[in-house]
């Protein structure tokens, strides 16, 4: 027994240096791990990238369908000399796509983190915001400078505040005082969905700029863009759906666009669309339509009690059935009987 395990023994010992140095030519280093993990996940990360900020403009005239907008905008920036700016319109149609062009033309890469200032009005709305990050911001004196490529800076700082309509009364008051103060050193850009919920003294200090809903044809061609970049399938049908469920909101059909491309593949149809979006089946709200108009109450009752049993929301059962009646011209003449 001792000379077997004597054998064994020998045999594991005579072995040993060449399983260390098999593990030795086949263990990788550090260095070469890591950028192989690195350069696997690239195709991944890239995958994974929002496309509403992928195809984000760049430039203030690359904005679509905001000619006027674009226009004026496109002088201020050869003069370098904005003014305090207000940017309000329904969600989706350029207007924080617009504040971001005119920051990043101004400053370039090498200037846009010193010299411009994001806050999300919606999270950050109180007046303490107001007192500490952006008056400490806004006080901040800045030089003239000089960008890459030599062109001249502006002297002066950029906050942009994003959902404005949501900061408190409060807070917008306090404002009031920290745009005059450091109007040399300072400009405000705020943007909102309703210029009715800015105060009006912060309003008249502004430069107003009314960004339009988008149009069903700008909004094809620029997914249709998409569409080729990414390699998709989009036919007429769900093409029309995509423009009809988005109400006008480009980032709402490209968010929704994106969605279906990754649960449904390259080939998307009118139902992937309606299924990402979680809107109402037009069959649904066309059918309860018909049903109401027939004048048969029991044959309402069960239309209603099958939405109900489906868990649809009312409201939105409500919304898309005005929205129905005012788009196609025959629902509202035959309501109207």
């Amino acid at each position: 027994m001792r000379a077997n395990f004597g054998k064994i023994h020998k045999s594991g010992k005579n072995k040993s240096p060449n399983f260390t140095q098999k593990f030795s030519t086949t263990q990788s280093s550090p260095e070469k791990s890591e950028d192989e993990v690195k350069r696997k996940m690239a195709p991944v990360l890239q995958s994974s990238q929002p496309w509403v900020e992928k195809y984000r403009p760049k430039q203030v005239k690359d904005v679509a369908h905001q000619e006027e907008v674009v226009r004026v905008l496109t002088n201020t920036l050869e003069t370098a000399n904005c003014p305090h700016m207000l940017f309000y319109g329904p969600p989706g149609t350029g207007k924080t796509t617009t504040a971001l062009a005119i920051a990043h033309q101004l400053f370039g890469p090498e200037l846009y983190k010193s010299r411009v200032l994001e806050l999300n009005a919606s999270d950050d709305r109180g007046i303490n915001v107001v007192r500490t990050k952006i008056k400490t911001f806004a006080a901040v004196a800045v030089g003239s400078g000089q960008r890459r490529g030599g062109y001249p800076c502006p002297p002066y700082k950029i906050i942009i505040l994003d959902e404005a309509d949501s900061m408190t009364e409060d807070a917008q008051n306090a404002l009031r005082r920290t745009m005059e103060t450091y109007s040399k050193v300072t400009r405000f850009f705020f943007i909102c969905n309703y210029i009715s919920r800015i105060i009006e003294p912060l309003a008249s200090r502004c430069a107003k700029f009314r960004f339009k809903p988008l149009s069903e044809e700008v909004m094809s061609s620029r997914v249709l863009h998409i569409c080729n970049e990414e390699g998709l399938n989009l036919d007429a049908e769900a093409l029309s759906t995509l423009s009809s469920i988005s109400h006008g909101d480009l980032r709402r059909a490209i968010t929704y666009l994106q969605g279906a491309a990754r649960l449904f593949g390259s080939s998307i149809t009118s139902k992937d669309l309606i299924s990402v979006s979680g809107v109402i089946p037009p069959e649904v709200v066309e059918g309860l339509f018909a049903v109401c108009r027939s004048g048969d109450f029991d044959l309402a009752n069960k239309e209603v009690n099958n939405i109900i049993a489906e868990g649809y929301p009312a409201s939105l059962l409500l919304s898309q059935k005005i929205y129905l009646m005012s788009s196609r011209l025959e629902y509202a003449n035959a309501w109207l009987k």
